[in-house]
């Protein structure tokens, strides 16, 4: 059931069953020479028609753009920041309030929006609302380890063959990566902006471009090579994902509310 394709009358009818509304959250990004920009919305928006094909629970429109500063220097990614997307977000959500809606739910593509989702999230919560963080890619390597992957590995690889394999660059597939170590040898790069010194991680913000030219980082979890991914396994990710999805979504919006604080 998608918000867009209702009209108002329809919208107060559904409200007085539910109040509980699920927003995909995306991203234009670079995810490397293999894969496309939209790679973070794509993959929400199919999880959302295939919850669409089994619960009743309103979808609005997706969001194309999300918080992604680190990848700003690839031509083509466009970042609102942390800011732009709490207040794109809070826009949103305050409007929807005021109709009646309560029990949101974020169905987020990109781990960069999670610091705005979060904010909007206590903003909500404020009102007497709350807010579900439905971080896909995380969820599906929960649901199955073998699935857990990084920015542009196996896991996203085959999160975008599900939803059409002509999109991956093959020939791009199995090139060496290319990380450098741009702080110093001495602190070499690690996961995402990390660096390691003696065993342990320190987060140093930069840009990716900084770390490597494709803009992919796949060292950061183990065996996470595009080369293992395929679109039979995108599928089952996908669907076991949006299953999940509605079924939290049953349990999560006969939750009770907070109380607004004032």
């Amino acid at each position: 059931m998608y918000l867009a394709k209702m009209n108002y009358l329809e919208v107060q009818e559904y409200l007085k069953k539910s109040d509980t509304i699920i927003i995909p959250v995306g991203s234009l990004e670079n995810h490397g020479k293999h894969m496309p920009l939209g790679t973070d919305t794509m993959i929400p928006d199919k999880i959302a028609q295939l919850i669409d094909k089994q619960s009743d629970i309103l979808i609005a429109p997706t969001i194309n753009y999300g918080a992604t500063d680190d990848l700003v220097g690839f031509p083509g990614t466009v970042s609102l920041g942390v800011e732009g997307l709490i207040a794109l977000l809070r826009t949103i959500v305050d409007q929807l309030y005021r109709y009646g809606f309560r029990h949101f739910m974020i169905l987020n593509g990109h781990g960069g929006n999670t610091a705005s989702i979060q904010a909007v999230g206590m903003h909500l919560y404020r009102k007497g609302a709350y807010l579900a963080n439905l971080n896909w890619w995380l969820m599906a390597g929960q649901l199955n380890p073998e699935w857990a992957g990084g920015h542009g590995g196996a896991e996203e690889t085959a999160g975008v063959m599900a939803v059409d394999p002509s999109l991956i660059k093959h020939e791009y597939i199995g090139l060496d990566e290319g990380i450098r170590n741009d702080v110093s040898d001495e602190l070499p790069s690690g996961a995402w902006t990390n660096v390691v010194f003696k065993g342990a991680n320190v987060t140093i913000p930069r840009e990716i471009k900084d770390i490597t030219d494709h803009g992919w980082l796949a060292h950061s979890f183990k065996n996470d090579q595009p080369t293992r991914a395929n679109e039979q396994w995108g599928t089952e990710m996908l669907e076991t994902v949006a299953k999940y999805i509605a079924e939290f979504g049953e349990v999560f919006g006969k939750t009770e509310l907070p109380p607004v604080i004032e």
